[in-house]
Parts: C-alpha cells; structure tokens; sequence
C-alpha cells in the first residue's frame, strides 16, 4: 500500500520503519568506509610512484586490477547475498576489504603490492551489491531514491576522511601508516551482526528456494527475453559511467601532487588534501540531489542531464591550470560526475526481481567494472604522453557515451519491489 503523502522535509525517513534504518546505516556506513579504504591509494599515489620507483602506466595497472578484482568480487558477492543474506554477504565483504587495505602497508615491492590490491578488490566489490539490494528491499517505491542517495553520499564522506587522514599522517609518517588506518572498518562488522536483520523479501524468497530448490536463480536469468536488452543496455552505460568516474578520480589527487616536471601542479599534500575534500563536498550534495530530483522527476530525465553536465565540465577541468580556479570548479564537477550513481543502485533494483536482484545488481555494477578497468591505466598513458589535459578529456568522452545508453534503459519510478 502506498504511504500517505509526506507533509515535511523529513517525513520521508519518519515513516520508515526501524529496520529499514537500521539497513540504511548498514549500508551506508559499509559504503562510507569502503570509499575511505579504496581511495586510501589515489592519495598516496603519488608517494608510492616516487618511493617504489613506479611509472604513471605501471600505477594505472595497479589501479586497474583492483577494478578488476572489484568486478569478480561483486559477482561474486551478489550470488553470495542472495543465497545466504545480505548482511552476511555484508559482513564478509567489509572484512576482507579492511584487512587487505592494511596490509598493502607493509608491501615492499610492486608485485606485493599487487597481490594485497588484488585481495582488496574482492572485499570492495562485495559490498556494494550486498549494501544496494538490503537498502532497496526495506524502503518503499516513493522514498528509495532518497534512501539510496543518503547511502551513496557516504562514499564522497568515505573519500573526504580519507584525504584527511592523508594529509595528516602523509606529510608526518608517510604512506604505510595511512593504509593501516584502513583496518578501522573491520570493527564495523560487530554492529551489522547485532543489529541488522534480513529484509522480509529476502526472508520470502529464500522460503520459496528451499521449497524448490530448483528455482534458485543465476545469471542466465538476466538473459531472459524480455531482460536481456536491458541488461546489457545498463551494464554498458555503467561501464562508461565508472571508466569516467575512475579515469580522473584515481589521478586527481596526483595531478595536483606531482610535481610539474611530472606533468603535475606541484601542491602540497595538505593543499592536495584541501582540494580533494572540497570535491567531496559537491560529490556529496551531488548524491543527496540526484535521490530527491529522481523520486520526483524520473531516473532517466536525471542521469542524461548530469552524464551531459558532467562532460562539459570534464573538458574545463583538464585544461585547467590555475589551482584556485581548480578548486572552486571541482566541486561542481563532482556534482554532476559522482551524483548520478545514486540512481544505478534504484533503476537496477526496479528492474530485478528478488531471487536475483543482488545478482543482477552485482552483474551490471561490476561487469561495468571489469570493462571500466581500463581507465586507470589508459588515462595514465595518455597523461604520460599527451598531458592530463588529453587525459581528462577521454574520461569526458566516456560520461557522453553513458548518456547515450539510456535510449535502451526504460524509465523505472515508482516501481515497487516485491518477491
């Protein structure tokens, strides 16, 4: 039944129910702390290319495959959440994510670096697919945008601690104790065991797969004639969303960090640490916008006006050189480039059914990955040889590209999720 027209700004989170919160601050706490582990490296990039005597390619592969191991630890994680729960899914992915964070502190060698990245990659990409499907089946059609556009901006709060925390321990103790912070997360876990339980509609299907345990669903389910279009339609605008996304966010900070001989601006880490927090600030108004405009005016409507936006915005940046200029602009231009993901996690859960919603979820979010995971190290190639100016630009090529992929995805508002 639908709930009765909201009279305040807040009401919307009132009407909710003790459990669907407490799913929210789940997983936007895990989403929080997952952005402050994974973003741990773009800020100590710099540092790592000078200390482990990396060029910007060979730091672009490490950036690619934790992508990739995101990508095979989102697969494999929403098979995972919809067979044995979302919040165990949640558990063991927050885990695995916190202690490989802290141990590519003790890496001596790139190839130990790697192998920890690896490691990394599958807890990240693990608890996104588990987070989305436990927020998306315990808020109702009306409010899921805004529910999910609170749990997204927790990645631009994650990202903000995390330049905090390196411009304070960086400058101080250098790069290996800022990835030990990153172990923080793992006392996490005891709060998500205690007090969030399974949604009903997990509950609901999972009683049905027992009964018939034939009916369990898998990826060939997305395929099916009438999701298959769909599917691929959403993945691939996913893909350009996050090669964009990735592209410039994991060489933001070590533009501004290297030194101008190196192609960068030469700023301090504290300066670095400035501009990259002010970024979050717009990135997480960005989140927070796009829910609201999305329960109100429509997914489709939103995402193409900011994939456009973001693009403009994108061409600016990379032939910006001055850094008061850079970061006064950033912020806008994590507005319109980061906001729109608040929108993948409700159009996926409205398209998906719930015996294979956090597959599916997973599927589109990280098969996107797996072919994003080009970026960091195509957009370091290009910075190497052509400037960060060209560089940028290719990632603002890739946001026009996902616009144009919403011509095959249908408008999903006001869906309502059920078993």
């Amino acid at each position: 039944m639908p709930l009765t027209q909201p009279t305040g700004r807040f009401d919307w989170w009132r009407q909710s129910t003790s459990h669907a919160r407490k799913a929210l601050a789940a997983a936007s706490l895990g989403w929080l702390l997952d952005a402050f582990d994974v973003m741990l490296y773009a800020l100590v990039l710099a540092s790592l290319i000078l200390d482990l005597g990396m060029s910007k390619q060979t730091a672009g592969i490490l950036g690619s495959i934790t992508l990739i191991a995101a990508a095979f630890g989102g697969l494999l994680f929403g098979l995972i959440a919809d067979r044995f729960g979302r919040t165990r899914a949640l558990v063991w992915s927050v885990l695995i994510y916190a202690v490989f964070t802290a141990a590519c502190g003790f890496a001596h060698t790139v190839v130990e670096l790697a192998i920890f990245r690896i490691l990394l990659g599958i807890g990240v990409g693990g608890e996104w697919a588990s987070g989305a499907a436990l927020v998306s089946e315990t808020w109702p059609a009306e409010h899921r945008g805004k529910a999910l556009g609170l749990m997204q901006s927790c990645w631009a709060i994650g990202y903000a601690l995390a330049a905090l925390t390196a411009g304070i321990i960086l400058p101080w103790k250098g790069w290996r104790p800022v990835f030990f912070v990153g172990l923080i997360p793992a006392l996490f876990t005891l709060f998500i065991r205690r007090n969030v339980p399974e949604p009903d509609a997990w509950i609901h299907q999972r009683r049905l797969t027992n009964r018939n345990p034939h009916a369990i669903a898998g990826f060939k389910h997305l395929f099916t004639p009438d999701l298959r279009w769909t599917t691929a339609a959403v993945t691939l605008m996913n893909a350009f969303c996050l090669f964009a996304w990735w592209g410039f966010n994991l060489w933001v900070p070590a533009y501004l960090s290297l030194p101008a001989a190196r192609g960068g601006l030469g700023l301090s880490a504290h300066a670095m640490s400035y501009t990259v927090i002010a970024m979050q600030g717009g990135m997480w108004f960005g989140y927070i916008s796009f829910g609201f405009l999305a329960d109100a005016l429509g997914r489709k409507r939103c995402y193409i006006v900011f994939l456009i936006t973001a693009a403009a915005l994108m061409f600016l940046y990379g032939h910006l050189h001055t850094p008061l200029l850079l970061l006064i602009l950033g912020p806008f231009l994590a507005f319109f480039g980061t906001g729109y993901f608040t929108g993948f996690a409700a159009v996926t859960s409205e398209i998906f059914e719930t015996g294979i919603r956090a597959t599916g979820m997973g599927f589109a979010y990280n098969t996107g990955r797996i072919a994003s995971a080009i970026a960091p190290f195509a957009v370091g190639s290009m910075a190497q040889q052509h400037g960060f100016g060209a560089a940028f630009g290719v990632a603002g090529l890739a946001f026009l590209a996902a616009a144009c992929c919403w011509i095959w995805i249908p408008e999903t508002k006001g869906r309502a999720i059920a078993a």
